[in-house]
């Protein structure tokens, strides 16, 4: 089983992580681990002509390296071998495309993040994601 497990370094999505470890006994052999996050697009317009793509490239692989170090511990102190993706682009849809380009079984994540509706029952990325994607998905509060 491939699973994608989506994280955005909010406390939700470390909690969906968590949830995930402690219940791996559920599937026969130790399920193959996607660990994703996404970033938005900065939406930096003329701006651009002053940075080079490099740089926004390191920004993006920093900011998401930072993001994924909890979930990364989690994964590591449970002995859980995963593979790590940094995305950049509206997360709902790279969250579906990622997991079906790697032909995941199950997507991962949790109800809200770190977004502007961070304390809604259920995020607007998540409510997305459920209404983009044909593989199960299994969200955690």
């Amino acid at each position: 089983m491939k699973i994608l497990a989506c994280h955005d370094g909010s406390e939700v999505s470390l909690r969906a992580i968590r949830f995930l470890i402690g219940h791996v006994q559920w599937f026969r052999e130790p399920p193959e681990l996607h660990l994703l996050f996404v970033h938005p697009p900065i939406p930096i317009g003329l701006a651009a002509r002053h940075i080079a793509q490099s740089t926004l490239d390191a920004y993006y692989r920093e900011e998401g390296e930072e993001a994924l170090r909890g979930a990364r511990a989690a994964l590591d102190e449970a002995g859980l071998a995963y593979t790590a993706h940094i995305h950049v682009g509206p997360v709902a849809e790279a969250i579906v495309h990622v997991a079906t380009g790697q032909g995941c079984d199950l997507i991962c994540l949790g109800t809200h993040g770190r977004g502007a509706i961070g304390n809604a029952l259920l995020g607007s990325v998540a409510a997305k994601v459920l209404q983009l994607s044909a593989i199960p998905v299994m969200l955690a509060r």
